[in-house]
C-alpha cells in the first residue's frame, strides 16, 4: 500500500501553511494581452512555531526570540517565518526563470473557534493573524481553507462530534471517532448541509475571506488561488487499513436524509417505480419502499436480492497484484496478460505504485511493480470461470503467475457449473527467480451482481460533488472575480490495492462549475503516465497539485522535467510539505514524513529538496536537461565544532 501524509496539525490553533505555460503562435504581449504567470511552486509549511515555539538547543541555534517577536498574535504574523523558510529554496531577491515560488497557507477552519461561556465564537485574533501573514509575505499564495475528517486538534471538534447529525452513517449507525496512526479521525457527514459542521465550516471560511478582502489591493493580488476543505470522500471504519477488499463492506452514508435523497435520485432517473423495478429486478410498490443496498448475501439474511452489497456487487472483479520485471523501464514497462476461460481479455502494463512491496523487498529498487485490471462480469454466464495471469518474458514463453477459479452466482445461489475452456497459450511455471504475486481474486471466490449497486455508488459520488458545490457557493468575497477556487482531492484509483468504490470520489474529479480540480499526487502519478493518461481521457481543465511527493529520489533534471510536464498539462500550482525554518534551522518539533527537507531522508526527501532548489535556480534543471557537476568547494576555514541541533525523530506517517 502506498503512503500518505496526515494533514492534521498537532497543536491547537495551528496555522499551517499558475497558469499554463502553453506555446502560442504569437507572444501574448504582441497581441496586447498580459502573459499568464508561470506555474506556481507553493510549498506548505507548518506554522506551529508561531504559537508554541520550540525550546532547547534548536531554539538557541535558530535564535527563535526574534521569530517569537515577529509572530506577536496581536500585531505580528507568520510572514517572516514563511519568508525565512522559502529563502532556503530561493531568496526573496532571487528570480526563477521557469517557475514562481510562493507558498500555501493552511488555515485549519475549526481551530478558529474558541468557547466563550456556552457558545463557540470565532477568535478574531487568529483570523487577523492569517490576513497579516498574507500582507507581510511578499510572495504569491494559495489559501487552503482546511476542514476534513482529519482532526485539527480543535476543541470544538468534540462538541460537534457529539451530535449524530454531524456524522456519516454506515448501515450500523453513526460512524464515531476513529484513529489514523494515533491521530483522531472525525467522520463528518456531507450527505446533508443542514448541520453544525457545515455551518461552522462556512462561518469560519467566510470570516477568513472577509479578512483577506480588508487587505490592501497589492496584498490581495498575491492570492493566486483558494483550495476548499481538503480531501472529501465517503468514509468507512478502520480508515487506517480498510481501503482494500478484505474488510466487511461498510461505507457511508445511510442516514435518514441520505436514504430519502437516494429515493429522490431514483425517482428523477426512472420516473416511475415500474421502470426502476424492471431495471433492477425488484418488486417495490413505491419509491418510498426502496432501501439502499446494505447487506452481504454471504453472511446476512436479505429481504430481497437488491439489499446485497460488497466490493464487487457493482459488477467488476479487480484482478490485481505485482510483478518485478528486471528488464522493464519507466518508458517500456513490463506487461501481464489476463486470460478468461483460456482467451485473452487484456494486456496490462506493470507500472502502478506498490510502496508496500518496495518496503518488503527494497532490493527491487522500484515501487512501480503494481498492476490491475477490472473484469466486467455483469454479462458473463453464471458458473465457474477460470482467470489466468501471465507475465510476459520477451520471446520466451510467458510465466503463469496464477490460475484462479471464480464463481459468477445467480440470485438463487445455484451450484455454479464449470464453463467451457479454450486452449490458451503455452506457458512455463513460476520459478524461484521470479518475484511476483496475484493478490485478488482468491481462488473459488464468489461474485454477485446487484444492478442497484451502481446506482447507489453513482448517487454517493454525486453527494461528494453536491457538497463541494454547495460549500463553494456559500462563500462570497471580493476575490471571486479574479481568484480561482480548487478542490483538494485524492485519486484512489491509481492505487491498485484500494477499493475505490468505498471513496466514491471520481465524479468530483470531473470539470465542475465554478471550482477547478485540485489533486494530491504521490508516487508514480507524479512522474509516470497514469495521471497524464487520465487527464487526457477526462479533460478536467486547469488543475492544481495540492500535495506532491514522488516517493523516490529524482535528479534535478528529472524533477525539472516533471514540473514542466505538469505545467504543460495545465497545472496552475504545485504544493508539497516543508518544515518551517528560521535562520536556516528547523523550528518544528517533528518532521512530517513527506516534508521536502534537508534533514528528512525518507523517500529521498532531502535530495528532492535540493532538486527543487536546483530547478528554481538553474534553467537547465528546469528544462529537464542534465546538469554539469558543481565545482569543487574551496577548503573551508577551520572552525570550533558546534554542538548539533536536537533533531526530533521522524513521525510515523499513515499509509495512503
Amino acid at each position: 500500500m502506498a503512503v500518505r501524509p496526515s494533514l492534521s496539525p498537532k497543536l491547537p490553533h495551528s496555522l499551517l501553511i499558475a497558469a499554463l505555460a502553453a506555446a502560442a503562435a504569437l507572444p501574448l504581449a504582441a497581441l496586447g494581452q498580459k502573459a499568464p504567470p508561470a506555474m506556481l511552486v507553493a510549498p506548505m509549511m507548518g506554522l506551529d512555531p508561531c504559537w508554541v515555539p520550540v525550546t532547547g538547543a534548536a531554539a538557541q541555534q535558530a535564535d527563535t526570540a526574534a521569530m517569537i517577536r515577529s509572530c506577536n498574535p496581536s500585531e505580528g504574523s507568520a510572514g517572516p517565518l514563511v519568508e525565512q523558510t522559502l529563502a532556503g529554496l530561493l531568496p526573496a531577491n532571487g528570480r526563477s526563470r521557469s517557475f514562481e515560488l510562493g507558498y500555501t497557507l493552511n488555515v485549519p477552519l475549526l481551530t478558529l473557534f474558541t468557547k466563550q461561556g456556552e457558545q463557540w465564537k470565532l477568535n478574531p485574533v487568529f483570523i487577523e493573524h492569517i490576513a497579516r501573514t498574507v500582507r507581510d509575505t511578499k510572495r504569491p499564495v494559495i489559501v487552503y481553507l482546511f476542514s476534513t475528517h482529519f482532526s485539527q486538534s480543535a476543541p470544538i471538534e468534540k462538541a460537534l462530534a457529539a451530535d449524530p447529525a454531524n456524522l456519516g452513517w454506515t448501515p450500523k449507525g453513526p460512524l464515531g471517532e476513529g484513529v489514523y496512526y494515533s491521530a483522531p479521525i472525525y467522520n463528518w457527514t456531507f450527505a446533508d448541509t443542514d448541520n453544525g459542521i457545515t455551518r461552522r465550516r462556512v462561518e469560519a471560511a467566510q470570516a477568513v475571506l472577509d479578512a483577506l478582502c480588508r487587505l490592501e489591493p497589492a496584498a490581495r493580488e498575491r492570492i493566486r488561488g483558494v483550495t476548499l476543505l481538503g480531501e472529501l470522500h465517503h468514509l468507512f471504519p478502520d480508515f487506517e487499513a480498510g481501503m482494500g477488499f478484505d474488510r466487511p463492506y461498510l461505507v457511508t452514508d445511510y442516514s435518514a436524509t441520505s436514504k430519502q435523497n437516494f429515493r429522490a435520485f431514483l425517482r428523477q432517473r426512472f420516473g416511475t417505480i415500474e421502470k426502476l423495478n424492471q431495471a433492477v429486478g425488484a418488486g417495490w410498490k413505491s419509491f418510498d419502499a426502496v432501501e439502499p443496498p446494505s447487506k452481504n448475501i454471504r453472511s446476512e439474511p436479505l429481504k430481497g436480492y437488491t439489499e446485497h452489497i460488497d466490493s464487487f456487487a457493482h459488477g467488476f472483479i479487480p484482478i490485481t497484484g505485482w510483478a518485478f520485471d528486471p528488464k522493464a523501464t519507466t518508458a517500456r514497462p513490463g506487461h501481464v496478460r489476463i486470460l478468461l476461460n483460456g482467451q485473452r481479455v487484456a494486456r496490462i502494463a506493470i507500472d502502478q505504485s506498490r510502496q508496500d512491496v518496495l518496503a518488503a523487498l527494497p532490493q527491487l529498487g522500484s515501487a512501480n511493480v503494481g498492476w490491475r485490471y477490472d473484469l466486467d462480469f455483469r454479462k458473463l454466464p453464471y458458473g465457474l470461470h477460470r482467470i489466468e495471469v501471465l507475465l510476459e518474458d520477451g520471446a520466451n514463453k510467458p510465466i503463469l503467475l496464477a490460475s484462479r477459479q471464480v464463481a459468477i452466482m445467480d440470485r438463487q445461489q445455484s451450484t455454479p457449473k464449470p464453463q467451457p475452456q479454450a486452449q490458451g497459450p503455452a506457458t512455463r511455471p513460476l520459478d524461484a527467480g521470479t518475484r511476483a504475486h496475484v493478490d485478488v481474486p482468491a481462488d473459488l471466490s464468489s461474485y454477485f451482481y446487484n444492478p442497484l449497486v451502481p446506482l447507489w455508488h453513482e448517487f454517493r459520488g454525486q453527494q461528494v460533488v453536491d457538497y463541494l458545490l454547495k460549500f463553494n457557493g456559500a462563500l462570497k468575497s471580493c476575490l471571486d472575480a479574479t481568484v480561482p477556487r480548487f478542490t483538494h482531492q485524492i485519486i484512489p484509483f491509481t492505487n491498485p490495492g484500494w477499493d475505490h468504490t468505498k471513496f466514491a470520489i471520481e465524479a468530483s474529479l470531473k470539470k465542475l462549475p465554478g471550482v477547478g480540480m485540485g489533486v494530491s499526487l504521490y508516487g508514480e502519478p507524479t512522474y509516470g503516465t497514469s495521471f497524464s493518461d487520465w487527464l487526457r481521457r477526462n479533460r478536467p481543465g486547469p488543475y492544481g497539485i495540492t500535495e506532491f511527493h514522488p516517493l523516490k529520489t529524482l535528479a534535478p533534471a528529472e524533477l525539472g522535467k516533471v514540473f514542466r510536464t505538469h505545467a504543460r498539462q495545465g497545472a496552475q500550482f504545485l504544493s508539497f510539505f516543508m518544515e518551517p525554518r528560521w535562520n536556516g534551522h528547523r523550528t518544528s518539533r517533528h518532521i512530517n514524513l513527506f516534508s521536502l527537507d534537508p534533514e528528512n531522508k525518507a523517500y529521498g526527501s532531502d535530495k528532492l529538496y535540493e532538486g527543487v532548489r536546483a530547478v528554481l535556480a538553474d534553467p537547465k534543471a528546469a528544462a529537464g536537461l542534465p546538469l554539469l557537476p558543481a565545482p569543487a568547494p574551496a577548503p573551508a576555514a577551520v572552525r570550533r565544532p558546534v554542538a548539533p541541533a536536537v533533531t526530533a525523530p521522524l513521525v510515523p506517517a499513515p499509509a495512503r
